[in-house]
């Protein structure tokens, strides 16, 4: 009798297909890697759910392609002026001062400003300077030149002008304003120096 050889392997090398036993489910058994080996790793199953993280990516491209897209309209509608704006960047800033000056309409002097200096509560806060500087003097006017434009380029405009003060008791007193005037659907002050 033949014995097998000493620290071999002993068993025939080649399995045949058909296996019976319990470990026949789990396919071919592999043998224990040699020492320092790391051991064998099955290959990773087909992935699980790609579908379900596919359409999460889709839908977070879209929703914030939506956002872009909001917040372009946005930045871009919320320069634009509503209503149509003065003929000529004088007659702009002569609305403004007779609105501001001697009509005393916060409300009114807005809708002559440009949407991106439009700041209702400097506006309001204007006017009722006006009025507490005009309840300390007996019965002030203001009056003003002609505004004059000093320099206009295409869609801007100075404009300046001196606003005048007289009381019944005869003070005067005069403020020099220049004013920057932009052109979008007409005439609209932007800024009072």
């Amino acid at each position: 009798m033949t014995q097998p050889p000493a620290g071999g392997a002993t068993g025939p090398t080649d399995l045949p297909a058909d296996q019976s036993g319990p470990d026949a489910a789990q396919g071919p058994s592999v043998p224990p890697p040699p020492p320092g080996y790391p051991p064998y790793q099955s290959p990773a199953g087909p992935p699980a759910k790609r579908g379900a993280l596919m359409a999460s990516l889709a839908l977070a491209v879209v929703l914030l392609l939506c956002a872009g897209g909001g917040v372009a309209a946005f930045l871009t509608l919320r320069n634009t002026e509503s209503g149509e704006g003065a003929r000529e960047p004088s007659v702009a800033v002569d609305e403004f001062l007779t609105a501001v000056y001697q009509e005393r309409d916060a409300a009114k002097a807005a809708k002559l400003v440009c949407t991106a200096s439009r700041d209702h509560d400097k506006i309001r806060a204007k006017v009722a300077e006006i009025e507490k500087y005009a309840s300390t003097y007996q019965n002030p006017r203001f009056r003003w030149d002609t505004p004059k434009v000093d320099n206009e380029t295409g869609d801007r405009a100075t404009v300046t002008t001196t606003v005048t003060v007289t009381t019944a008791d005869e003070k005067i007193a005069d403020q020099n304003l220049r004013f920057t005037v932009i052109r979008k659907t007409g005439w609209w002050v932007c800024e009072v120096a």
